[in-house]
């Protein structure tokens, strides 16, 4: 059974009125190899233990309502929620919500892709942002901080564990693909130099790059104005006890990262 043990409660620069936390992969139901707290409903795991790990995630954070879960496909279409869905929620296909409604509980899947939660200065609106690479050289950031309707510099944000910058190991075309929209995002790439750095299979040869994927998105909310990014510092990649990651383990499950407005706030 989850406990409040088996969350991280993100620490920035937020307004009290503004919650938020994000799952371990630790104290849920699931079994290898999605053990035990996979939140994901689209990986394969048996539906029943997703859905009574997901009433754990509700009952032990107290969330005012059930999460508004995205069907998330590495994209940039940002959804807005209204108000709390009062019969169900049908998850739309996006990589980001916003909302300015108490009691909206947003929520993002990942396991080594860059979970973002964001709120403004005052509290009043809060957004939640999945970014992969594909996400992040798309614009799924800058999509996401336009649809929260405010000044960039009124945007707290906190970046979420993701898979680290010397375990996410990338091709020469991706930092090329970066690089093509904007040179000064170089130092975000470090060759892989040596053999006992490559991934399993791998040999360095020149086009194999560590990719900082915290860094290259703390860099492209800062040049859209946002004065305030938090990162976790976590990587999921090298943590297999708290952590589910993908580049690590392929078939696996999907922690949460949620943020909500506190009801009355």
């Amino acid at each position: 059974m989850a406990t409040e043990a088996d969350f991280l409660f993100p620490v920035w620069d937020r307004p009290a009125t503004v919650r938020a936390a994000i799952s371990l992969r630790t104290g849920g139901f699931s079994t290898a190899p999605f053990a035990s707290f996979n939140l994901g409903d689209h990986v394969g795991d048996r539906p029943e233990r997703v859905a009574r790990n997901r009433a754990q995630l509700q009952e032990v954070l107290a969330l005012p309502n059930a999460p508004c879960w995205l069907h998330q496909v590495h994209g940039t279409r940002i959804v807005k929620v209204p108000e709390a869905p009062a019969h169900g929620w049908s998850p739309p296909e996006a990589d980001g919500a916003v909302s300015t409604c108490p009691g909206v509980v947003l929520g993002i899947l990942s396991a080594d892709c860059l979970p973002v939660l964001a709120c403004s200065r005052d509290g009043q609106c809060i957004g939640a942002f999945h970014a992969g690479w594909r996400g992040l050289l798309a614009g799924v950031l800058e999509q996401g901080i336009a649809a929260m309707g405010i000044a960039a510099k009124e945007i707290l944000v906190y970046l979420g564990p993701s898979i680290g910058p010397r375990r996410y190991e990338v091709g020469a075309e991706l930092r090329a693909a970066f690089l093509a929209q904007d040179p000064r995002t170089e130092p975000f790439f470090a060759a892989v130099t040596a053999e006992s750095d490559a991934q399993p299979g791998k040999t360095p040869n020149g086009d194999r790059f560590w990719a900082d994927l915290p860094g290259l998105a703390r860099y492209r909310l800062m040049a859209l104005g946002v004065a305030s990014v938090e990162a976790s510092g976590l990587c999921t990649a090298e943590d297999a006890t708290r952590f589910f990651s993908y580049r690590r383990d392929g078939q696996t499950g999907r922690m949460a990262s949620l943020i909500w407005k506190e009801v009355g706030a």
